[in-house]
């Protein structure tokens, strides 16, 4: 049996022949529309449907009969259409099906959120849906840039709760998809969604971003984590530490805590050779924002490392393009040409406002010879 195409029909008449589609298929409906209205019929129709994931095989007719319920869910007025959608999303989300058809199911929950107006506050809960399902698979089915999605929450202007709710939602289908360095950006916005009144309320949250820019082997500089409200509530904790020692301390003090705290550590799900590795960067970017040449024997002591490991290291850093460097193997030196600063203090800020100021008043001097070079050639007999 092909799924029937409902075009040009009246509203009841095509809920009907859904309806009637559906007890086809085995469902628990009654054919007949009931006297409640076109809401009531329409949450009859989207209950029923789930059979249609077992008893359709092709999924060209799955989507064919939920475009037409979709279709219908579009013409319920404003007032009832938050409701309906809603029960749709749970539907499609809880349906019961192999992980082939996972796409489908994300792509009519795309269809429905296309569909609505841009504005309607419907989208929030259908792109939550999207992102739930997307995350147990793939995740390029659903748009996840951070710039959009925020234009999002305030054309539907949600209350923080549940803009908190979906940037959390995308946190972890973002981790989920191993997509560590667009999950934190995502994790600060929601922490900076968050007050001192109500960051004692973010403890997870700011626990969860913390871990997850420890084990990012991409990500070296975490000294803004520290303004953040909810971040700061938690001074005084074993992860506050731990966060304090990967912004500014050493190798040594790293390899203090994890002796003192082991078995924190590893609860973390963190791997101590890569802390080791991040920790050993880290430092050697801090050594390098102080000296202009450093000699291999002092990178050995310091990382505490054999003399045959030091070049493989050296290489290792340079690949992260965190230093720029060249190795003097004769001297056996290292000579920094430029480094990445681990903490941007206020001392910085007013270091690089000297530059651009400086930079400004040169392109004025520019500009001035310019100027007074075409008034002279103006001044010349043709």
């Amino acid at each position: 049996m092909s799924t029937p195409v409902f075009i040009d029909i009246a509203v009841p008449e095509q809920t009907s022949e859904l309806r009637s589609y559906l007890k086809s298929l085995g469902a628990e409906i009654c054919e007949e529309n009931s006297e409640s209205g076109i809401l009531t019929d329409l949450k009859n129709v989207v209950e029923a449907s789930t059979i249609c994931w077992k008893e359709i095989q092709t999924d060209g007719e799955v989507e064919m009969l939920f475009n037409g319920i979709i279709s219908l869910i579009l013409m319920v007025p404003p007032e009832g259409v938050e409701s309906l959608g809603t029960l749709f999303c749970e539907k499609i989300v809880k349906a019961t099906t192999s992980e082939k058809r996972l796409g489908v199911r994300v792509k009519l929950l795309s269809n429905l959120f296309y569909g609505l107006p841009d504005v309607a506050p419907l989208r929030y809960t259908v792109y939550c849906a999207m992102l739930k399902l997307a995350g147990q698979g793939d995740l390029s089915l659903v748009p996840t840039d951070l710039n959009m999605v925020k234009e999002w929450i305030s054309q539907w202007n949600i209350s923080s709760q549940k803009t908190q709710h979906m940037l959390r939602i995308l946190y972890d289908a973002l981790v989920e998809g191993k997509m560590s360095e667009q999950a934190t950006a995502v994790m600060i916005e929601l922490l900076g969604t968050y007050t001192e009144d109500n960051a004692s309320q973010a403890r997870d949250d700011a626990h969860k971003c913390i871990v997850t820019c420890l084990a990012d082997p991409s990500t070296y500089l975490m000294d803004h984590l520290l303004s953040l409200k909810p971040v700061k509530f938690l001074e005084g904790e074993l992860i506050h530490d731990l966060l304090s020692i990967f912004v500014s301390g050493k190798l040594s003090q790293y390899q203090q805590f994890y002796k003192n705290n082991t078995d924190f550590v590893n609860s973390l799900g963190l791997s101590h050779d890569q802390n080791m590795r991040k920790m050993r960067l880290l430092t050697f970017m801090q050594m390098a924002e102080n000296k202009k040449e450093i000699e291999f024997s002092i990178i050995q002591e310091e990382m505490q490392l054999s003399s045959e490991q030091v070049e493989e290291f050296i290489i290792d850093v340079l690949r992260t393009k965190a230093v720029r460097a060249r190795i003097d193997q004769i001297q056996k030196k290292v000579v920094v040409i430029s480094t990445t600063h681990r903490t941007f203090t206020k001392h910085h800020w007013q270091v690089l406002r000297s530059a651009l100021t400086e930079w400004q008043e040169t392109l004025k001097g520019i500009e001035g010879n310019f100027t007074s070079l075409s008034a002279l050639q103006a001044q010349v007999p043709s």
